[in-house]
C-alpha cells in the first residue's frame, strides 16, 4: 500500500480485521450466525468507505451499503448484481445485535456473505491500487 494514504489503508486493515474475524468464527464457531453475518456487512461498510475515500467523497455516518453504493456510483460504475449483493449484506446490520432480532442462517448462507465481503475487498484493492 505504498501511495496511499493513511486513512484509506486504516479502513482497509479495520475492513480486513472484520472479514478475518467473520472468517475465524466461521471455522471455529459457525453456530455464531449474527456475528458472522454482522462482521461481512461491517467489512463490506469499510471497503466501500475506503473506496470513497479515494475518491475523496465525503459521507455521513451510515451502516447503510446501499446509501454508500449510491455516492460511489458518482466515480465508478455500479452493477445491479453489486447493489443485490449490498442489498443482501445490509440486513446484517446493527439492527441484528439484539436479543429481538435473531437470525438463523445456513452454511450456503454465511459463505455468501463471506464470499460477497471478499468481492468488495477485491474491489475495493483493484479500485484504489494496492498492490498486495
Amino acid at each position: 500500500m505504498n501511495d496511499v494514504s493513511k486513512i484509506i489503508k486504516e479502513w482497509i486493515e479495520k475492513a480486513d480485521h472484520d472479514l478475518g474475524s467473520a472468517k475465524l468464527i466461521y471455522l471455529h464457531i459457525p453456530d455464531y450466525f449474527d456475528t458472522i453475518a454482522f462482521h461481512c456487512q461491517q467489512a463490506t461498510e469499510k471497503y466501500l468507505k475506503s473506496m470513497l475515500e479515494h475518491f475523496g467523497v465525503e459521507f455521513q455516518r451510515s451502516h447503510n451499503l446501499v446509501y454508500l453504493l449510491d455516492l460511489l456510483a458518482q466515480k465508478i460504475d455500479i452493477t445491479e448484481e453489486i447493489y443485490d449483493k449490498a442489498i443482501l449484506l445490509n440486513g446484517f446490520s446493527v439492527q441484528i445485535r439484539y436479543p429481538d432480532n435473531k437470525i438463523y442462517l445456513t452454511k450456503d448462507e454465511l459463505e455468501t456473505a463471506i464470499n460477497i465481503s471478499q468481492e468488495f475487498r477485491d474491489l475495493a484493492i483493484k479500485t484504489i491500487g494496492i498492490k498486495e
